[in-house]
């Protein structure tokens, strides 16, 4: 039997309340509003499916897959758009829902992006949030949790595309790991 990995330092159910709580402050802001809510792929899967699910007014789901490199160097900060929205959001209210924002180049090129299609408005939501890491001004109208500068797997988070099938949220120990 495989052990679970690392110490929560968020819980399911922690996860679970902020969530609906989350939805239903968007229903209220949006209520009367035609809202797409566009999630960034893969790492915000299990935050918008249940987001999405947490709304309690009509909406449209699109998504985007992005990749982005972190780091230092030439490649640092590069957001490549994998994939285009199905939905034309021209006149629409759009929510782009996000994992994690820590640098915010990856948010601040994705809302950029949306803005080109001429949205009625377009906000920012996020599990979570690194304000310390910010390198760019991004604001973000929902948050779930501020966490600190650690490496968090679970919930959708990975690392080198593992730990995203946790049901909480744990920070990585790359002691416990041998490199694959």
């Amino acid at each position: 039997m495989e052990r679970m990995f690392g110490k929560p330092i968020v819980t399911q159910e922690q996860m679970r309340a902020r969530i609906r709580e989350m939805g239903r402050q968007i229903s209220a802001d949006y209520t009367g509003k035609d809202l797409v809510l566009v999630g960034v792929l893969k790492g915000a899967y299990a935050f918008y499916a249940d987001l999405a699910r947490a709304i309690r007014i009509p909406i449209r789901v699109d998504f985007l897959v992005v990749t982005s490199s972190e780091g230092r160097g030439k490649a640092a900060g590069k957001v490549k758009l994998v994939t285009e929205l199905t939905e034309n959001i021209r006149g629409k209210d759009v929510l782009l829902v996000e994992d994690i924002v820590d640098s915010g180049l990856t948010a601040q090129r994705l809302l950029k992006t949306l803005a080109r299609k001429k949205p009625r408005s377009l906000n920012l939501c996020a599990l979570l949030s690194k304000d310390e890491c910010r390198v760019v001004d991004v604001h973000v109208e929902y948050v779930g949790f501020a966490v600190p500068n650690q490496y968090i797997v679970g919930y959708g988070l990975d690392y080198r595309q593992k730990y995203r099938n946790l049901p909480y949220l744990a920070v990585l120990d790359k002691r416990d790991f041998h490199d694959e």
